[in-house]
């Protein structure tokens, strides 16, 4: 790894860390560079601004997210199975990054509208992926829903609030916990849910 790639992954975790912390607007480029014992004009040759290094944490986040809980979904699995598993990976990922969970709600308010066309393009990739498992399953009479669009969006709202209440020493396993979500999510769309063995 170079010492320029370093510097700029030790940036974005410096950034994300405060971002996650502090919030967006209380943290300067001076802040972030005293995080890492930079002086504020070096972390110029990495990003052009603040608001530059906000829009590359949400987006790198949204695409990981894609790797993690959309690209190993099986296209000829059925939509409950594809249902089943994106639940269970999404839940995973966000309790996996809980600093990027939170700068992902909380500072979509503060991209510019340049860096916001960027951030909900790969949001609405995301997202679409679910509608579409959703859309299919109530094509071939599988799910009973309205609109695959509002379904899915109601969905996503249910699991984003994971990593708001969720504690490794609380009294539910992450298994346990994730198994109540699946069954949420399956019976919203009048599937039969199956605990995993």
């Amino acid at each position: 790894m170079s010492q320029e790639h370093q510097t700029k992954q030790a940036i974005r975790q410096s950034a994300k860390r405060l971002f996650a912390a502090q919030g967006y607007h209380a943290v300067s480029m001076r802040d972030i560079a005293q995080a890492i014992g930079k002086q504020p004009g070096g972390l110029y040759n990495h990003f052009a601004s603040k608001q530059a290094i906000l829009v590359d944490l949400m987006v790198e986040n949204l695409k990981r997210a894609h790797d993690f809980v959309i690209a190993p979904l099986d296209a000829a699995a059925t939509p409950e199975t594809q249902l089943d598993r994106f639940v269970r990976q999404h839940v995973a990922y966000h309790i996996q990054n809980p600093e990027d969970i939170f700068i992902a709600y909380m500072e979509l308010r503060s991209l510019d509208s340049d860096g916001a066309k960027l951030v909900l393009k790969e949001r609405d990739a995301y997202e679409n992926a679910l509608r579409m498992i959703l859309h299919t399953g109530a094509q071939n009479g599988q799910f009973t829903l309205a609109d695959p669009a509002i379904h899915a969006r109601s969905i996503l709202a249910m699991l984003g609030g994971v990593t708001v209440w969720y504690r490794e020493s609380g009294k539910q396993s992450l298994q346990e916990i994730t198994e109540s979500y699946v069954q949420a999510a399956l019976q919203s769309v009048g599937s039969t849910y199956h605990a995993q063995a």
